[in-house]
């Protein structure tokens, strides 16, 4: 493919500074761009790389100025970046169509404008609608709903009656509906609980590869619009996911939490259930969530402290061998000083 520099600019609503005639046909990393790729600049610290590269369009943000290169100037690089990689780099499924080799169920609904490619299976009621993408070995179970041009990649497994939305992606290994962790008398009888709910997945939803959404133990586990999960998260039993919210890998969601609206939360975060983060909450990365965190709090810690007393701590931590040397030197002086004062009530008697 290839395409003018203006033609680009159009397409993510940018203005040219340069020569808007160049023609592009690829997007490559700054420090390996050449006259007929486009790269970008978001980071600060790579805008010394703009004299240098050999690109021949420059993704950047508003006022930047480089003599003798070709600026492609919007109000997110990024963002614009993702945009023009989806146009140059578009996935390929394949071709449409059942594969002869797939599993389905006589009384299971797939669209004919569906993909369903060899050794998936699909479990009778359930419904497959256009443009939806099934790779090889994916299982879907009893009346599970797939929505309209949704991805599931290889080997994930969709549990009876859950609910996945339309554009959503589901990376291999994802597994959708499994039981929560649900006993009682742990540590001794382990009874299990039964778990009767299910899960709903709303619209334009991505869990990242081996992701876990157990179902509700009763009522449901609901990811709602846009969200985005890393890979290696577990979501138990009947939590609740406001939309736009983003969870990086390895975080861990205890049941029956709910998290609201675009909240941020790092990696490796684990959160102890039966609580509540509030709409545009910020958790830093190997944070321990504790007990509900307000609607915009920003921080960190285990346990969880806002940001101005989590940097407090933590910039307190380096100082420890410090510390520890000046109490070692304290308690040798009062060890010295009581000593003294001994002696010399016993001299007087």
């Amino acid at each position: 493919m290839e395409k003018s520099i203006q033609e680009i600019a159009a397409l993510i609503g940018g203005t040219v500074c340069g020569d808007e005639k160049i023609m592009i046909s690829d997007i490559r990393p700054i420090d390996e761009a050449g006259i007929h790729d486009l790269t970008f600049v978001a980071n600060p610290k790579y805008f010394v790389q703009l004299a240098t590269t050999g690109a021949g369009a420059i993704l950047v943000p508003p006022g930047t100025v480089e003599p003798c290169k070709n600026l492609i100037i919007v109000a997110d690089p990024y963002s614009a970046f993702g945009q023009l990689l989806a146009i140059f780099h578009p996935v390929d499924h394949g071709p449409r169509g059942i594969s002869p080799d797939a599993y389905v169920e006589k009384d299971a609904s797939v669209s004919p404008d569906a993909t369903v490619m060899a050794r998936a299976c699909i479990s009778s009621g359930a419904r497959i609608e256009k443009g939806a993408v099934i790779y090889p070995g994916v299982y879907i179970g009893r009346n599970v709903s797939v929505g309209e041009d949704t991805v599931l990649y290889a080997n994930v497994s969709i549990y009876e009656n859950s609910v996945i939305g339309r554009r959503v992606i589901l990376h291999s290994g994802v597994v959708i509906g499994g039981d929560g962790f649900g006993f009682a008398a742990p540590g001794a009888d382990n009874t299990k609980i039964p778990q009767v709910g299910g899960v709903q997945i709303d619209d334009d939803v991505e869990l990242g590869a081996n992701t876990t959404v157990d179902r509700g133990t009763l009522g449901k586990t609901w990811i709602q619009r846009n969200v985005k999960v890393d890979n290696l998260v577990q979501i138990a039993h009947n939590v609740v996911i406001g939309e736009n919210t983003v969870i990086a890998a390895q975080t861990g969601i205890s049941g029956s939490t709910k998290i609201g609206k675009s909240v941020i939360i790092g990696g490796q975060v684990g959160i102890v259930g039966h609580i509540s983060i509030g709409d545009h909450a910020m958790i830093m990365a190997s944070s321990g969530i504790h007990k509900d965190v307000p609607a915009g709090m920003v921080g960190g810690g285990t346990p969880f402290l806002s940001r101005k007393e989590w940097l407090k701590v933590e910039s307190s931590k380096i100082k420890l061998p410090e510390f520890r040397s000046k109490l070692e030197a304290l308690i040798k002086q009062v060890e010295q000083m009581e000593a003294k004062i001994t002696k010399t009530g016993e001299d007087q008697t």
